[in-house]
């Protein structure tokens, strides 16, 4: 199977360099800088066991046809990166592997349906600098058919991906999706004050504002009667049930988990495109519950406050102090 990886940031990095480890034919797409370093001493993934040099095909853009493309650009980018590849688009498998659960809907206008494959990554990646990423976690590669039946072909591809990562296939991935949506919540905290994970987190006054974004995200899904439906090893009752915890309490959760995911500094999605001067995908995770709550005509205040602030960081390129964030908050 020949596979392409369109997106050379910390994910897209990590699924190609893997895949090509374990001997697939894969071409990962990706920016000028970043495909001149892999060409000049191959592409490093840092582990918390050492590093890994894998020896790896990139360019800047497609160079033929293939039968899976992975596309692993930002939501905000999908559409940009099938216009510029669209030549050699048209008769292979897409899998989308975006935050949030639009992938798939952005680009079904350019794919038949049963040749799209929704995916969910639960695994952790940063991208370091042009060449080099870190693996910050394992964990599973969740896919499955948005819009009809998984077959056997669906089946074929989850195969070859078993051959890097653990994949698990889903029969309801749009389900599993949201949830996922709710995982990655905390993402925009850390955006705020140019943090990583783990100081942002060891400050219980985030934590609890974690919790209070995540009590009325929850409400509004609720509300419009979305289903969470749990993923392997992460139950839907994991989530719903911090929502539902005194906030002091649920703060103190989210301060153990998210203080000890990884050895390594972790930044989450939206820091790491700020950090690298490009627009986030906050509108496609604190922003889709702006949507559905409009869309109930209600509204979700404490998100839509924290989507903006979000922008102003990306329009300014100045982080808020943290004492302003917790003065915007009352926290």
């Amino acid at each position: 199977m020949k596979i392409a990886v369109i997106g050379g940031g910390a994910i897209g990095s990590v699924v190609a360099g893997y895949l090509a480890k374990a001997g697939e034919d894969v071409l990962l797409v990706g920016r000028k800088e970043h495909v001149d370093a892999i060409h000049q001493k191959g592409l490093v993934i840092k582990t918390a066991e050492g590093e890994d040099i894998i020896p790896l095909r990139a360019a800047e853009g497609l160079d033929q046809e293939y039968d899976l493309v992975i596309f692993t650009v930002k939501t905000q980018d999908l559409e940009e990166a099938y216009q510029s590849n669209c030549k050699y688009l048209e008769n292979c498998i897409c899998m989308t592997t975006q935050n949030g659960v639009q992938g798939s809907n952005l680009l079904s206008s350019h794919f038949d349906q049963e040749k799209m494959i929704e995916s969910i990554i639960m695994f952790g990646a940063t991208f370091i600098r042009p060449g080099e990423v870190t693996f910050n976690f394992e964990g599973n590669w969740i896919m499955g058919k948005p819009y009809v039946k998984n077959d056997s072909r669906m089946n074929g591809i989850a195969d070859v991906l078993r051959k890097g990562f653990s994949v698990v296939v889903s029969d309801n991935i749009m389900g599993m999706k949201w949830l996922k949506l709710f995982v990655n919540f905390n993402n925009c905290i850390p955006a705020l004050i140019g943090k990583s994970m783990q100081e942002t987190f060891s400050d219980m006054d985030f934590c609890k504002l974690s919790i209070i974004l995540l009590k009325e995200g929850i409400h509004i899904i609720q509300e419009a009667g979305i289903e969470l439906v749990s993923m392997p090893n992460f139950p839907a009752e994991r989530i719903i049930g911090l929502s539902q915890m005194p906030v002091d309490q649920g703060a103190g959760i989210i301060n153990k988990t998210l203080t000890t995911l990884s050895k390594e500094p972790l930044y989450g999605s939206i820091l790491q495109s700020i950090m690298r001067g490009r627009t986030s995908e906050i509108d496609f995770i604190n922003g889709e519950i702006n949507q559905v709550a409009s869309g109930i005509q209600t509204r979700a205040p404490l998100n839509r406050k924290i989507v903006n602030m979000v922008h102003q960081v990306e329009m300014s390129g100045k982080y808020f102090d943290p004492e302003e964030v917790k003065k915007e908050f009352q926290l």
